[in-house]
């Protein structure tokens, strides 16, 4: 195989993240299948289901969840407010989201709720962090009486962790939900071109549909279980200490 052509290289990564994340599912805090999807499935998947969280900036918030097996693609966007068609600048009274689709043969909602509070603070009021406002606060977006009653379940649950102080999450059947534009898309893998260039530099389109980006852009952003982001740190130190070529501008 000629490591020259983009298509090896891209078969290369992909490679690499597959036993990465495969290695690693004993040691994270979630137990997954031992199979992978390929890097783009067909969106209308019978099988796959989609989850929609509030918890902060849309940007962080799309690589909490990219590094999980069984999710297929993220999507940062808009839901939970009135305005159609929202935009960044103009976003009215909805909150940044992230959509996930997923596989529920490989993941379940409950386990995608226990990555939803482990990954902000449930009791800050409309905000995260340095992040303030409306926009950010959390919001689990609910598809039917099912997902209420384990979102509502697991709200209880979290709040009997302390009674210092309230969890604010708002549970809220899901109306719209609109997709960002594209720069907000994987915006912490979007940060390092080497990752993108090991990628392909794959078309806009592409790269939001891909599997294989939802995960970089998790590890990008340092969000990966321990194990997975030490072991893909050392796979792609492994590339480059052999020479493995990479794609670069002409």
């Amino acid at each position: 195989m000629t490591l020259s052509n983009p298509y090896h290289l891209i078969l290369l990564l992909h490679f690499l993240v597959v036993t990465v994340f495969l290695s690693a599912d004993k040691a994270s805090c979630i137990r997954f299948s031992e199979q992978i999807s390929n890097p783009i499935k067909d969106q209308s998947d019978p099988r796959l289901k989609t989850a929609v969280f509030a918890l902060g900036s849309f940007w962080r918030s799309e690589a909490v969840f990219g590094c999980f097996n069984g999710v297929v693609r993220t999507t940062a966007g808009y839901a939970g407010g009135s305005k159609t068609n929202p935009e960044f600048r103009s976003l009215g009274d909805h909150a940044e989201s992230v959509q996930v689709e997923y596989d529920p043969r490989m993941i379940s909602f409950r386990q995608l709720l226990e990555v939803f509070w482990s990954s902000h603070d449930c009791r800050q009021v409309f905000g995260q962090g340095p992040d303030v406002g409306n926009q950010y606060r959390s919001i689990i977006f609910t598809n039917g009486t099912d997902e209420s009653r384990l979102a509502s379940a697991s709200k209880e649950k979290e709040q009997m962790k302390s009674k210092s102080s309230i969890v604010v999450t708002q549970i809220q059947q899901l109306g719209t939900f609109y997709p960002a534009e594209p720069e907000h898309q994987k915006f912490e893998l979007k940060r390092n071109p080497f990752l993108l260039q090991l990628m392909g530099n794959l078309p806009e389109e592409e790269l939001q549909k891909s599997t294989m980006g939802a995960k970089l852009n998790s590890y990008a952003a340092e969000l990966c279980p321990p194990m997975i982001q030490k072991q893909t740190d050392a796979r792609i130190k492994d590339i480059l200490r052999n020479g493995w070529p990479i794609l670069r501008d002409e």
